[in-house]
């Protein structure tokens, strides 16, 4: 009927949930992508497709839809042989080989280690955890990494802030306007969150790094040793944080490090080899001239020929790398270390280092190492309708903690997943903890605790017989046949598939949106069974009847437990 056909193009044919259930469960665009190498019209594949799918043993109906997509309609048994599918392979359904094994590194967070976290680095955390979990879903090899940027200025601002506090602990006479002065940049970091560090450091080093009377000594004599000790401090206070968001990550990679094992200076001789440095002289931005612009010689990188709108720059004025030659860099330590695929998950505001940054990583692995870029908006924290506040620097910022103890880590990660990364999104701290139906978070929890409790009282009845997955998946289950029933197996059967699509798109939220839509279903349900008691779960007359309606409530929740699980959310057994 066809000719043979690239792999390429038969990649592309996709079977998916039909958008109109009353199309049928599934449609087809193999007709439309196979009329070009067959040179027949699509029309015209689509009814030869029809006539072969009509054989197959558990399709009940196919139809010819549209320019040329194919309609399919499963019969009842095979839809719910979904239910002891699930019920054996338990919180594992949906796991996929799609990744191959891939090794990919997905790093996010990534944020200076200059203080608590805070809620402006909440989103990317709980976006880059669950894609790596739902990579590794998928069947990627996944590492967890954040990159400790602990060599640029802020870093040296962070220092010179905990030496204040340092001096303090001291009990020096110094004012604040006084050190604030002898300072490079100015005293940046005033939060409290660092007067524990500077006493910290006198209970290590005594009065050692001032001179004496607590008065500051030069800044050779102190600045390295308490650099080190208060980004080491701060990564414990930022790998406790993230430990309470159910964040944890394998790899956590210093900057300085790389640069000390001279990984970045291979990676720019190796671009230099490449003939892709030159000294140059840029063009001066569009718009408004930044203050601190000048016109001057200086190495520039070839980005241009990698997709980029302008070359970018290597090497600051007073010699030193830019923090792009830096993050050439580091990337390349990741393929060093066996990466095939990485995935960043950044704040929307670098959204301008997406090219540069991709530029780079083709030419420092010609092509064969790929660098995708996740972009996460701001989120805005509200409480009674209002905006809350935050500033890092001046020490009144709410953290990450301040919203987990608020509203609880599981609240925190479903809804920063209520939304896809890129759009704006509003924390309604009154909504999360809302306990109604425009609360996604309760409305799946919800869901889950209604399952077991279903579970618990077959138990708690004893008439039933086994009520484990095992028992449970083999039961008949031909009662199962109201459209209601039908519904909630059908959107079980998608579940793996919507993992492999979300791992392909890097699309975490497309789980959350799956997940109040099952909730939604098993809802419906549940609610029909208050108007005809025939649909009801438990029946005592009906003990056959009753086990299969309990495998179909043992298969929901645990398919609201698979999608929890890569979401990092734990499911909940009853709700109070």
């Amino acid at each position: 009927m066809l000719p043979d056909v690239s792999e390429e193009t038969l990649a592309r044919v996709e079977v998916t949930p039909a958008r109109d259930p009353s199309h049928g469960d599934m449609a087809t665009n193999a007709a439309l992508l196979l009329a070009k190498p067959a040179r027949r019209k699509p029309a015209d594949i689509a009814t030869d497709l029809v006539a072969e799918l009509e054989k197959v043993e558990g399709v009940a109906r196919v139809a010819a839809a549209g320019p040329g997509f194919v309609n399919i309609t499963l019969t009842p048994d095979v839809l719910r042989a979904t239910l002891p599918a699930v019920l054996k392979a338990e919180e594992a359904y949906g796991e996929s080989q799609s990744g191959a094994g891939v090794r990919v590194n997905v790093e996010y967070v990534s944020a200076n280690p200059t203080g608590p976290m805070h809620v402006g680095h909440c989103r990317g955390a709980v976006v880059g955890d669950a894609l790596a979990n739902l990579m590794a879903k998928a069947g990627f090899d996944v590492t967890k990494e954040f990159y400790i940027n602990d060599a640029g200025a802020q870093v040296k601002a962070l220092a010179w802030a905990v030496y204040w506090r340092y001096l303090q602990a001291l009990g020096t006479t110094v004012t604040e306007e006084a050190f604030d002065a002898l300072t490079p940049t100015g005293l940046q970091y005033r939060g409290e969150y660092l007067i524990p560090v500077g006493e910290a450091l006198v209970a290590q080093y005594g009065d050692n790094l001032a001179e004496p009377g607590a008065n500051p000594a030069p800044e050779l004599t102190w600045l390295d040793t308490v650099r080190d000790f208060a980004v080491a401090q701060m990564l414990l206070v930022i790998k406790d944080d993230l430990a309470a968001l159910g964040v944890h990550q394998n790899v956590f990679t210093s900057e300085a490090q790389v640069l000390r094992d001279g990984v970045t200076d291979a990676a720019i001789d190796k671009l230099e080899k490449q003939g892709l440095l030159y000294e140059g002289v840029l063009e001066p931005p569009k718009g408004k001239l930044p203050d601190d612009w000048e016109e001057r010689e200086q190495l520039l990188f070839r980005s241009t020929q990698f997709g980029d709108d302008v070359d970018r720059p290597m090497r600051k004025s007073d010699g030193t790398n830019t923090y792009f030659a830096n993050d050439i860099g580091y990337h390349a330590d990741k393929v060093a270390r066996g990466a095939q695929m990485m995935v960043d998950v950044w704040g929307a505001d670098h959204g301008g280092y997406v090219k540069r940054m991709k530029a780079a990583v083709r030419a420092v692995t010609n092509d064969a190492v790929p660098l995708e870029v996740v972009l996460c908006q701001i989120v805005h924290i509200l409480r009674d309708g209002q905006p809350v506040k935050m500033s890092k620097r001046a020490g009144t910022f709410v953290t990450l903690r301040d919203l987990i103890d608020e509203v609880g880590k599981d609240a925190v990660r479903f809804t920063m997943l209520t939304r896809k990364s890129d759009a704006q999104m509003e924390f309604d701290l009154d909504l999360v903890v809302a306990q109604k139906r425009d609360n996604p978070v309760f409305y799946v929890q919800y869901a889950h605790a209604r399952c077991r409790s279903v579970l618990r009282a077959a138990q708690e009845e004893g008439s039933y017989g086994a009520i484990t997955p095992d028992a449970l998946a083999a039961v008949p289950l031909d009662c199962l046949n109201s459209d209601a029933e039908m519904a909630l197996v059908r959107r079980m059967a998608e579940w793996p598939r919507l993992v492999e699509a979300a791992a392909l798109a890097r699309e975490p939220h497309r789980v959350a949106f799956y997940l109040a839509e099952l909730a939604g279903d098993f809802h419906a349900l549940w609610n029909r069974g208050r108007d005809d008691a025939s649909l009801r779960f438990l029946q005592p007359d009906a003990p056959d009847a009753t086990r299969a309606r309990l495998a179909l409530v043992a298969a929901t929740a645990t398919v609201i437990r698979s999608g929890l699980a890569v979401m990092g959310v734990e499911p909940v057994e009853e709700m109070r």
